[in-house]
């Protein structure tokens, strides 16, 4: 017999097959699991990896609006361990703690809904739509976590500061306004997009390509390879656009650079008055950080899901 079914019905019957597949009955504990898995994860890379995050930001704060030889990471790390003790190293680290979890989960967790909802419309999980999904989960995540991200910068650039996050937001907003948490949530954005998509992107990629072309398989290798190579990717695509966002959440510190207008207006003025590799300033201490992170955060997460009973990413 001659299947006279047409294209429409064809692509019609090609989604419900994929959709038999699947499984997209999910149980309030699935969803629990899948977003409390991620956000843990990242509670736990954040924790081991906050002294970095500290460099990164006193290194992105050097010489603003100026030019001049700069501090290194090496250096930088005993003047802060010789003038403000150990201590400092951990500035800011519970409303980061708090962040990781939110942003974390919500970063993570929407990827893969937002992969599969593709895969529903288009019929396809290909790179574009990977790095579409990724930018749009680490986006939304951000715009919501974006006050205790200035909490956070805020406190660590104040050693001196007695007050806690709680006092310390109180103060921002009875000083500035409630506008002041969502300073910089433009790059800061874009950055999230940009990591997000470049980190989840990459690794499942990256764990596609290796499980087809060598002999890995699920498992700690495979999480390992696949991360580091997320980290160096995510690390060289975001740099920049984190420099332009932690001097936008802290130029009320440093009056010295003038008024940042929006996220371009400062990139142009950081490469005018200290040259295009200004972009960079922390740069290794980003990778020093978000390596690690990147890291620590799949392969705890890749475990954390596998005991909660849920498919690798």
């Amino acid at each position: 017999m001659v299947d006279e079914s047409s294209p429409q019905e064809s692509a019609i019957s090609g989604v419900l097959a994929r959709n038999e597949k699947r499984n997209w009955a999910v149980s309030p504990s699935d969803v629990g699991y899948h977003f409390g898995t991620s956000g843990f994860s990242v509670a736990i890379a954040t924790a081991v990896t906050h002294p970095l995050d500290v460099l990164k930001v006193r290194l992105q704060m050097q010489l603003v609006g100026q030019r001049g030889p700069l501090i290194g990471m090496g250096q930088l790390f005993v003047q802060l361990l010789n003038n403000e003790g150990p201590r400092s190293l951990y500035l800011g680290l519970s409303p980061a703690l708090t962040r990781s979890v939110l942003y974390g989960g919500l970063r993570l967790g929407l990827y893969e809904p937002s992969k599969y909802a593709s895969d529903l419309v288009f019929g396809s999980t290909n790179i574009f739509v990977k790095i579409g999904s990724g930018a749009i989960s680490g986006a939304v995540a951000t715009a919501l976590t974006n006050p205790v991200e200035v909490l956070k910068v805020r406190l660590q650039m104040n050693p001196n500061s007695t007050r806690g996050p709680i006092k310390e937001m109180s103060k921002i907003v009875s000083e500035e306004g409630l506008k002041a948490l969502w300073r910089g949530v433009g790059p800061a954005t874009a950055r999230a997009g940009a990591l997000t998509a470049s980190q989840l992107a990459t690794y499942d990629e990256a764990k596609q390509v290796l499980v087809k072309w060598t002999p890995l398989e699920e498992g700690f290798p495979l999480h390992l390879i696949s991360s580091t190579v997320a980290g160096v990717v995510s690390t060289l695509m975001t740099t920049p656009i984190d420099m332009v966002k932690t001097r936008l959440m802290l130029q009320r510190e440093s009056k010295r650079a003038g008024s940042y207008k929006s996220g371009l207006h400062c990139a142009y003025q950081v490469i005018r008055t200290e040259g295009p590799l200004a972009l960079y300033k922390g740069g290794l201490a980003i990778f020093a950080r978000l390596g690690p992170q990147t890291t620590i955060t799949f392969i705890v997460c890749e475990k954390l899901r596998q005991l909660a009973g849920l498919n690798a990413i």
